[in-house]
């Protein structure tokens, strides 16, 4: 990741929390615009044009913000992005500005890989337990991986809490073999 990519996730979080704004809603207009932005390779080619003069594109961002009503502080955001000639790291500036903005709300990521699909219940209940291990908020990333056999295994940051089935095996082979 290029070094501006976090100043400009940092300034923009500092806009976002300095203006007060609304982070969800912030957080949905984030998502329709890279949606928008993954789903159209001419519109990504359109902003990322150099012979394409920088006010030409920020007109029609500006006919694209008609559609997709954007706060005028995400607007700017993406205006700075196109006259800096950064608009083709707009993904991952989204991506580590909503890293700083969990970090900022206590909120830890996890991935949680199970063999089975779990119901809202048990998805409930696990990611309960995995706040309590965590002493914090989660946002909790389900993955299937039938090869753990069972139980889960949980990944937050650089720890992995691993009570998988699999796990188990092998902690106990290494066991009988040590032994």
């Amino acid at each position: 990741m290029p070094a501006f990519v976090s100043r400009y996730a940092t300034a923009f979080l500092e806009v976002v929390t300095g203006a007060k704004l609304d982070s969800a809603a912030i957080d949905g207009q984030l998502s329709d615009f890279l949606s928008t932005w993954a789903a159209s390779a001419e519109l990504r080619t359109f902003f990322v044009n150099p012979a394409v003069p920088n006010a030409q594109k920020i007109a029609f961002l500006d006919k694209l913000n008609t559609l997709l009503g954007m706060q005028k502080e995400l607007r700017n955001l993406i205006a700075v992005l196109i006259q800096n000639d950064r608009i083709g790291h707009v993904a991952e500036v989204i991506a580590a500005y909503r890293r700083l903005l969990q970090e900022q709300l206590g909120i830890r990521p996890a991935e949680i890989v199970t063999a089975r699909e779990l119901g809202q219940e048990d998805r409930g209940r696990l990611v309960a337990e995995v706040a309590r291990l965590a002493g914090a908020k989660i946002d909790a990333r389900f993955k299937l991986d039938p090869a753990i056999l069972g139980g889960t295994v949980v990944r937050i940051g650089s720890t992995v809490y691993d009570g998988s089935v699999r796990g188990r095996l092998e902690r106990l082979k290494e066991q009988l073999m040590a032994g």
